[in-house]
């Protein structure tokens, strides 16, 4: 009876002071001594408690408005929240210290941490770009203003290579979904188009071998009549992936895509057993080739 009585006790004990802890911040939290929520919010911050640290500073911003203690305030206001992990919030703080304190020692901080921000909330290849897009400016602009050694300057670099990737892939995937839908005609227009757009596409090797298959099959397809006119616009894609890519894995394909197009023009007629494989005979060689090479 007495343990059990004594664990009651504690308990009671342990919720007294778990509740006057809590009315203890609440209090501090509408309190207007600056210099101890100050205290406090930094203290919290140091120990992790980034919610509690950034509802102090957010609770002090009012208090500290036109005072030197103001920018500090609200750069650590948006580092508890990027701390977090409420990234959307922290942006939105961030970019209102960079307007308001453009000159402050925490705003080349701040800049790199809003970008981020916006890093972390773009969406991946398949889905829309426009976030991926704003991010992409906003680190143009910081690399414009700050020093090419900078501390942020790799992962800005890294950043930014990874979403050009997303936006090239998107655009590439778009173009070749015509070719899945067997539109060849239209495929090769839109695969045109993404170099036209963008001539350093980082899939420009894959757009060149879709380019010049899609034309190979839109030949094949066509009325006698028009066969050979387009037979020859193949050859010209062919002989431009060849140019540009001759140890290509798309190659020994494309070969034999070429000689099937000399047969069809009556320019050859000799027999290769290339000739009669079909297009996922290629693709299962390729894939071979890649694992083999990745083992290396």
């Amino acid at each position: 009876m007495n343990m059990k009585l004594k664990t009651i006790v504690l308990i009671i004990a342990a919720l007294a002071a778990l509740a006057a802890c809590k009315s203890q911040f609440e209090t501090l939290l509408s309190s207007n001594d600056v210099d101890a929520k100050y205290k406090a919010a930094m203290e919290l911050f140091n120990n992790g408690k980034y919610l509690k640290a950034g509802q102090l500073f957010e609770s002090m911003a009012i208090l500290t408005d036109g005072t030197e203690r103001d920018d500090t305030v609200r750069y650590y206001w948006a580092l508890s929240n990027y701390r977090y992990k409420d990234y959307y919030t922290a942006e939105s703080n961030f970019a209102k210290f960079i307007e308001k304190y453009p000159q402050s020692p925490f705003t080349s901080d701040a800049r790199f941490m809003r970008i981020d921000c916006l890093y972390r909330a773009t969406y991946r290849w398949e889905l829309d770009q426009s976030p991926t897009r704003a991010c992409l400016a906003t680190i143009t602009e910081y690399l414009t203003e700050y020093p090419a050694d900078g501390p942020h300057v790799e992962a800005c670099v890294k950043m930014i290579n990874d979403l050009r990737d997303r936006l090239d892939r998107k655009a590439f995937e778009n173009a070749r979904l015509y070719y899945k839908m067997e539109d060849y005609l239209a495929a090769r227009v839109a695969l045109r188009n993404v170099l036209k757009d963008n001539a350093e596409n980082a899939y420009r090797e894959d757009i060149l071998y879709y380019t010049a298959m899609a034309s190979y099959h839109y030949a094949r397809l066509s009325v006698p009549a028009k066969q050979k006119e387009r037979y020859l616009v193949f050859v010209d894609d062919y002989l431009n992936f060849i140019g540009e890519n001759p140890e290509s894995k798309y190659r020994r394909e494309l070969d034999a895509m070429y000689r099937r197009s000399q047969r069809a023009l009556g320019r050859y007629d000799g027999v290769d057993e290339e000739l009669e494989l079909k297009a996922k005979d290629f693709e299962r060689e390729r894939k071979a080739m890649e694992k083999n090479a990745d083992q290396k």
